[in-house]
């Protein structure tokens, strides 16, 4: 806004910023930047300060992105409440696991809440029996090696496998969203057997770009 030659004020017309352009784009590649950085020297490794920020960075600036480009408030939920659970898992003691667990299982919700679709619960099979059979399995070979978290344990079990089913839900065009929530189940399944049944660093290294790579085909399926 300016003055205008015959006395009264001109309004100049900024150009709005492009929500879907470049700026969403460079951060997803700088959140990719920090997931590359703890998978390749933090991932299975002991807890460090340095690998808790890499970490959190890697979702919390997919959290940004979402933020930058308008998406729905509970993509943004979501995506931030992943980055507190990476934080909290992150770091040493049940206290901060069951934190992150907690976190996680918040986030989930949002994402149930953002997927489904009850015009596509007629989609929802064969994969949801299979998913709801996953879920039964680990009555027999997760939960009773879960000690005194078997009840946490079973909360989130059933949390995630309803995320599964409302991505299952999705209209067919919402392909990355779909594989996206299944690799983030993918990444929760390595990490109970790594925590639970047979720990192996491999398993730890794996999990995570099936996680954080889920948490992004998410996003990008709303962008």
């Amino acid at each position: 806004m300016g003055p205008h030659p015959g006395g009264g004020l001109e309004v100049r017309h900024l150009p709005r910023p492009d929500l879907h352009g470049q700026g969403p784009r460079r951060m997803i590649w700088l959140a990719a930047g920090f997931a590359a950085i703890y998978g390749l020297r933090h991932a299975g490794a002991a807890p460090s300060w340095a690998g808790s920020i890499a970490k959190t960075a890697a979702t919390a600036l997919l959290a940004l992105t979402a933020l930058m480009a308008d998406a729905p408030p509970l993509l943004i939920a979501g995506l931030a409440l992943g980055a507190a659970g990476d934080f909290a898992l992150s770091r040493p003691g049940q206290a901060a696991f069951l934190a992150g667990m907690g976190a996680f299982a918040a986030g989930h919700l949002a994402y149930v809440a953002l997927m489904w679709t009850p015009e596509g619960v007629g989609q929802i099979w064969p994969l949801g029996l299979a998913m709801l059979a996953l879920a039964i399995s680990t009555e027999f070979w997760l939960i009773p090696r879960a000690g005194e978290l078997r009840w946490p344990v079973r909360v989130y079990v059933l949390i995630i496998s309803l995320m599964a089913l409302a991505a299952l839900s999705l209209p067919p065009d919402q392909t990355l969203t779909r594989i996206g929530a299944g690799l983030f189940v993918l990444s929760d399944l390595l990490l109970a057997i790594h925590l639970f049944v047979a720990p192996r660093r491999l398993l730890a290294l794996t999990l995570w770009p099936a996680y954080w790579g889920g948490q992004a085909l998410i996003l990008m399926g709303h962008l």
